[in-house]
């Protein structure tokens, strides 16, 4: 039987996220979006929230406009109720995504449905192409149960949102980056390999414990609320737990390699598309 090769990815470097607040004042860890780390092509931004204060997050997000990109998220813990000007709604619960394509245009808004208790979880910003920016905006929700898990040795659990882990494809399709997203869980000591697609931009985050990341002799401890940029090179991610359960996000994506013209919600290629999405949102064209 011929085993295939495959090379590990090191870490190229690690940052630490950042406390900031959006929506009406909700405080975040911003990890991506930040001085630090502006973009990784194709990700955009990536927001973790937790707390267990109702006056971080109770105001929440009322309506705000997006175009050209889509929004991810992922809920760990409470409740988050979604709506938009489409006539689209819906209620995020632990362990469960939505997935929104907001393509041409789409005025929306995450209202928690709680008003005590802890509200944990990620938004993750991934931009759109040139050639799907003004698609028309669709959302896939994603309840806990669709999400497949698979028993990947002894003491490691992945939770597959999108992409593939050995046999089992995440429930998420369609998406141009052609992304990876697995939630990974090890009991301490506990060792995995994830596989990365060729060519994608990939970052692993911590948000519980302590994980050891790239190949033996070389690999890069990454503490929780860290974030490890992966190098280029490489097919396969090396995980090892430390002394105490351990939690990370392993995300790759195809990078799109165009132009990026940004102002707050809105993501286009050129200033001059961003100057016509801010007059057609203050026209009411969205």
């Amino acid at each position: 039987m011929n085993a295939t090769a495959t090379t590990p990815r090191r870490v190229a470097r690690t940052v630490r996220g950042q406390p900031t607040s959006d929506g009406a004042g909700v405080k975040l860890t911003r990890v991506i979006g930040q001085r630090g780390l502006d973009m990784l092509d194709p990700f955009l931004m990536l927001d973790e929230f937790r707390s267990d204060q109702a006056g971080d997050y109770l105001a929440g997000f009322p309506n705000h406009p997006h175009r050209g990109f889509e929004t991810v998220t992922y809920m760990l813990a409470g409740r988050m109720r979604h709506g938009d000007n489409q006539g689209n709604s819906g209620l995020l619960t632990p362990g469960s995504v939505q997935w929104m394509t907001a393509g041409r245009g789409i005025v929306h808004s995450e209202m928690p449905e709680q008003e005590n208790g802890l509200m944990a979880g990620f938004q993750l910003w991934v931009n759109l192409p040139a050639k799907d920016k003004m698609s028309a905006p669709r959302y896939q929700d994603i309840a806990p149960e669709k999400i497949p898990v698979v028993e990947a040795g002894e003491g490691v659990r992945v939770r597959v949102i999108a992409g593939r882990h050995g046999e089992t494809v995440g429930p998420v399709s369609g998406i141009a980056v052609e992304p990876l997203y697995l939630d990974v869980e090890l009991a301490p000591g506990a060792r995995t390999a994830v596989t990365l697609p060729a060519g994608h931009n990939a970052f692993a985050y911590v948000y519980e414990g302590t994980a050891a990341l790239g190949p033996d002799g070389a690999a890069a401890n990454v503490e929780r609320g860290e974030l490890a940029v992966l190098e280029r090179t490489g097919d396969e991610l090396l995980i090892s737990g430390s002394g105490v359960p351990t939690r990370l996000i392993v995300v790759a994506g195809r990078p799109l390699n165009e132009p990026v013209a940004r102002y707050g919600p809105f993501v286009m290629n050129t200033p001059e598309q961003i100057a016509e999405a801010i007059s057609d949102y203050q026209s009411g064209r969205f």
